[in-house]
């Protein structure tokens, strides 16, 4: 009896030990975590009227040579663009201690292991691309400041210049299709994939100084110099893009109101059709000619006085508006005989300015152009003090713009991109996707990653070596000598 029951003893422990030794095994060799060593990333984004520093992160390893971005850290710059620096000594000082309380914040989110291999670029656009042209000097000063206190951080800087246009532009596009999921996507087993279809939508951006248009072309031959190929998370797009300096919404206004007073009979008492009734306002002529966009007339004063008298005129506003574009070129161009493919029948996404001024009007998302135009004459037409009451909730320094800017986005998007009722069905006006402002930046550090190195991934076992090894030392032991009991027995009956 004795015999019989230390044998099947033998077998239990046999079992159990195998069974422990297998399963200790698959768990330690199927159930690992991989971790990712976090590589990260600081763009400084210096518009023509703000600065925004963002933080972006992702894994070391990628995703077919593109990092899989996300951004941590938005940071707004206290005071106007960088293009408005060396010009009133206390608006700079708030604008430095702004700026140093930016990248203090950046620097306390950053593993300070990390801080040497964390890269750092400031990219300046319209703003500094126009203060370039009319005053490089200045322009190189304000960027040389900047580059030194950013190569005083602990970071990887890399360099502070002004973006092209087309750069601009091109980052724009990929920002807009990486945040709608048009890159990759998860599958259902937690892989990052590109979707079915690939479907891409196109982008356009309006700033203050310019505005830009990019969009895919179905043609994957097609050359230009407003072409550019771009590779990322391992396919080839290619991209038309094109930036208008001086079409920014800003500067548009500015040289609408250059086209009023040089039209105007008296030139220091102006009729404005697109400011509502009852809203007037006194500007110095510097503050409307003072810029590279607008040639100033022979008489030009800059500190003349010009009252600006408001008269809410939907035609004569819309008329003054077209007038700033060159619209004589009809195929296949958009305007100022810039070459442009049709953008149908694509979708868009409209951001920043183009967003700002859907608002105003209360079309913000999709909608469609008839809507558009009659909301445009109905917040045009209102005086003053109906629309003060109306719009409550909108700044007076907008609130005046917006009558100019609605006709405005109408005229640059059917007169010069020539969307059309059809087609203007497919824009849609946005500031965020999931929760996340729309821009430059993003885009254009998933581009840069294509040119970080990758590392490897981490891996992360459910125990520790140390206990998976006496753990499996002791099993494989108690398996060897239940094993050997067992051989024992059995030569022991045969004998």
């Amino acid at each position: 009896m004795a015999c019989k029951f230390g044998t099947c003893l033998a077998f239990f422990f046999l079992l159990a030990s195998l069974a422990v030794i297998i399963t200790i095994s698959v768990i330690q060799g199927h159930k690992r975590v991989f971790e990712s060593r976090l590589k990260y990333g600081i763009v400084i984004d210096s518009g023509s009227s703000r600065s925004t520093v963002h933080l972006y992160q992702w894994p070391a390893e990628k995703q077919n040579n593109t990092g899989v971005v996300s951004q941590t850290l938005r940071c707004m710059v206290t005071g106007p663009g960088i293009s408005d620096m060396l010009v009133d000594n206390a608006q700079d000082q708030q604008s430095w201690a702004s700026i140093r309380e930016c990248m203090n914040n950046i620097t306390k989110i950053v593993p300070a292991d990390q801080h040497n291999s964390t890269v750092l670029y400031l990219g300046a656009t319209a703003g500094m691309r126009l203060l370039h042209s009319q005053n490089e000097t200045k322009s190189n000063e304000i960027l040389k400041n900047l580059q030194n206190y950013l190569q005083s951080l602990p970071f990887n800087f890399q360099n502070a210049s002004i973006m092209s246009g087309k750069e601009e532009g091109l980052y724009g596009w990929i920002t807009v299709n990486y945040l709608l999921g048009n890159f990759l996507e998860r599958n259902i087993w937690n892989m990052w994939v590109r979707p079915a279809g690939g479907k891409m939508v196109g982008s356009m951006d309006l700033g203050g100084a310019s505005t830009q248009i990019a969009f895919t072309l179905p043609d994957p031959n097609a050359q230009g110099t407003d072409i550019v190929r771009v590779s990322l998370y391992g396919y080839e797009y290619n991209i038309y893009t094109h930036s208008f300096l001086c079409y920014g919404k800003n500067e548009a206004e500015k040289r609408v109101l250059a086209a009023l007073v040089k039209n105007s009979e008296n030139a220091t008492h102006v009729t404005n059709p697109c400011f509502n009734l009852g809203y007037n306002m006194t500007v110095s002529a510097e503050s409307i000619f003072g810029t590279e966009c607008i040639e100033t007339p022979a008489d030009y004063d800059p500190k003349q006085m010009i009252t600006l008298k408001g008269s809410s005129d939907n035609g004569a506003c819309r008329d003054v508006v077209k007038s700033i574009f060159d619209l004589t070129c009809t195929k296949n161009c958009s305007f100022d005989a810039v070459y442009q493919p049709s953008v149908g029948p694509g979708d868009f996404l409209a951001y920043a300015g183009f967003f700002y001024t859907a608002q105003a009007v209360e079309l913000k998302g999709i909608s469609q152009l008839d809507q558009w135009n009659s909301s445009t004459w109905e917040f045009c037409s209102w005086d003053w003090p109906t629309l003060k009451l109306k719009k409550a909730w909108i700044a007076e320094k907008y609130r005046k713009s917006y009558c100019y800017s609605a006709h405005y986005v109408q005229t640059l998007l059917v007169n010069g991109y020539k969307f059309n009722k059809d087609t203007w069905k497919h824009i849609d006006f946005q500031k965020q996707v999931h929760n996340t402002n729309i821009g430059w930046s993003l885009g254009y550090m998933l581009h840069t990653s294509n040119m970080i190195p990758a590392e490897a991934e981490l891996v992360r076992l459910p125990m520790a070596n140390s206990v998976f090894g006496g753990l499996l030392f002791l099993f494989t032991a108690l398996t060897i000598v239940s094993v050997m009991f067992l051989i024992i027995k059995a030569v022991r009956a045969c004998y």
